[in-house]
């Protein structure tokens, strides 16, 4: 919680009236704060006592259903666009199911610091990334980074599906 608050320990020490050192004994479990001691780090990291256990309890996330997922279809530019993780926008990856209708044809990137994975499922597409450009088949997987404009175009006649995600490093 003190690097979530991003505070030091010597911040947290100052708040609390410990030392910095107490602070890391308790961070490694080398020592155990009384409960006075305990109450004060709390009300200093803004939480209670009851709020602090059931963070600590809460299971972390790891499945979730075709009805949290969210869908946008572009008719315009041939292809739909399925957010696979609700709220992935604010994580370190955004995991996305694309389909392309024929000549179906994503939008263009500008360059980021964003490393991207694609695999396509189904049928074949194209990647341009700055004057290049690649194209990959069903089975087969992409990998770069995002460090020039970049675009995804249906490569085929029929239907192409892949699963893509960026991942800021």
């Amino acid at each position: 919680m003190r690097i979530q608050k991003n505070l030091t320990q010597e911040e947290l020490g100052e708040r609390t009236d410990l030392s910095k050192g107490f602070i890391s004994q308790l961070e490694n479990n080398q020592s155990s704060p009384s409960l006075d001691t305990f109450f004060s780090i709390l009300e200093v990291l803004g939480t209670s006592p009851a709020a602090f256990f059931a963070e600590g309890a809460k299971a972390p996330r790891v499945v979730y259903t075709p009805a949290e997922q969210t869908v946008y279809e572009d008719t315009d530019a041939h292809y739909v666009l399925q957010w696979l993780v609700p709220d992935s926008n604010e994580k370190q990856m955004e995991p996305v199911l694309l389909t392309f209708h024929a000549a179906g044809a994503y939008k263009t990137f500008p360059p980021s610091p964003a490393e991207t994975f694609i695999y396509c499922l189904q049928g074949a597409i194209t990647l341009h990334l700055g004057e290049a450009q690649y194209t990959a088949h069903s089975g087969e997987a992409m990998y770069f980074r995002a460090d020039a404009p970049h675009q995804l175009i249906s490569a085929g006649p029929s239907q192409a599906l892949i699963v893509a995600t960026d991942s800021y490093l």
